[in-house]
């Protein structure tokens, strides 16, 4: 699947952002090259001939494929803080913001599955000054679910000893979908989502 038709219900148009339109077609080839044949295995010639294109148009757009990547990876993080900060500034209880946080989470991770793993699981082939970038974003992250669980074992909701390792299993859970899912499986993103939240939610110790 062509990573511009990923599961529909995600954004109307994927890598909207990136202009003009021979640099998203370029980022896309990327994208679906390095989830198929990973980062190092990656020629900038496979990505050119996705496509439509001569390796020498790379470069007119992209000083090198690790810019590439960066690119990639720095759009996928900053959607991934989006999210998360978004359900936890919005209103409720901790518990109902910590569930819509996984929900839409999880549902990126499953929507944009292919785009997810390389955003997820190619941040070593980064450089050194790209990858403190992108480990800097992965940390707010982290400390935005953290924040909400500590918010809930404050008020009495949540029943966890160890915080900062709980958080880092939330997000481990959510980010691993995009590793398994499959748009013709079983479930949508969508159940995947509530499921996911319900569990976290178990986790953490909230009784239903």
């Amino acid at each position: 699947m062509s990573v511009a038709e990923e599961t529909p219900g995600g954004e109307d148009m994927p890598w909207g952002e990136v202009t003009p339109e021979a640099a998203r077609r370029l980022l896309v080839a990327a994208v679906e090259a390095f989830a198929e044949r990973g980062y190092h295995a990656t020629t900038t010639r496979d990505i050119a001939g996705r496509a439509g294109m001569s390796p020498a148009a790379l470069y007119i757009h992209y000083k090198s494929k690790e810019e590439l990547l960066h690119r990639i990876s720095r759009i996928g993080h900053d959607k991934a803080l989006e999210i998360l900060q978004g359900a936890a500034d919005g209103g409720g209880t901790a518990a109902e913001r910590l569930a819509d946080a996984v929900r839409s989470f999880v549902r990126w991770h499953a929507e944009r599955h292919t785009t997810a793993r390389v955003v997820q699981y190619e941040l070593d082939a980064l450089g050194p000054e790209h990858r403190t970038e992108i480990v800097a974003l992965r940390r707010e992250s982290e400390a935005t679910v953290r924040g909400i669980i500590n918010e809930g074992v404050a008020a009495g909701e949540f029943d966890v000893s160890d915080v900062a390792g709980t958080t880092v299993a939330v997000l481990s859970l959510c980010i691993d979908v995009s590793r398994w899912f499959n748009t013709q499986g079983r479930h949508t993103s969508d159940e995947v989502g509530a499921l996911y939240a319900d569990l976290v939610l178990r986790m953490v110790g909230v009784q239903k």
